[in-house]
């Protein structure tokens, strides 16, 4: 698993969303294995972008935003569970791998660092849509253009990052950890106003 490799799969999920641009198409990756859960992650991130701009229309009616809002809800549920499952390919990359006695644990798990290069592949589209536009001025696609240069710059920075994660871990000089996220909103049982035990107001 390269940086790189991910990225340019985030990257076709991405353009392959735009063709139709709807929030309603479901994915139909080119991929297996790992490879068509980087496209399903990029895919539900892709979605769930266009289902945040949908929630700040000034115009959007009650009952569209409560709708919104819970595909938005269903979408974090969805992206969490994909990267549960990045989590759970890495243990099983690793599980070979003999940690040396000074080995440092990483807060941060591959996976996770994944998930917000999939955020970041996002920004870079959409900045780079904003230098192109022919309705706004000059200080708009200047300031745009600044702003994409500093996303590809980070967008480098993290290659580098994952990159580096992963070799030291699996020369054992770092190791990682995994702590499911459990969620409780979306949870019947954990969540109050779901089973019961609170009202709404």
């Amino acid at each position: 698993m390269r940086a790189e490799h991910a990225n340019k799969i985030y990257h076709q999920a991405i353009v392959d969303y735009h063709v139709e641009d709807s929030i309603d198409n479901a994915p139909k990756s080119p991929y297996t294995g790992i490879d068509g859960l980087l496209y399903i992650k990029a895919w539900i991130d892709t979605v769930q972008w266009h289902l945040e701009d949908i929630i700040r229309s000034p115009n959007l009616g009650g009952d569209l935003f409560i709708t919104t809002k819970r595909r938005i809800d269903k979408s974090n549920q969805e992206r969490t569970d994909c990267v549960e499952k990045l989590d759970d390919h890495f243990l099983s990359m690793f599980a070979h791998v003999k940690r040396n006695p000074d080995a440092r644990m990483n807060s941060e798990t591959p996976a996770w660092l994944l998930d917000r290069m999939s955020i970041l592949q996002l920004k870079i589209y959409h900045m780079r849509e904003q230098t192109e536009r022919k309705d706004v001025d000059a200080a708009h696609i200047d300031n745009c253009k600044q702003k994409l240069t500093i996303l590809l710059e980070q967008e480098a920075d993290m290659c580098t990052c994952l990159n580096q994660l992963i070799e030291d871990i699996e020369q054992g000089r770092r190791f990682m950890k995994v702590y499911r996220q459990m969620k409780m909103y979306n949870d019947p049982k954990l969540n109050p106003i779901l089973y019961g035990g609170a009202k709404s107001t």
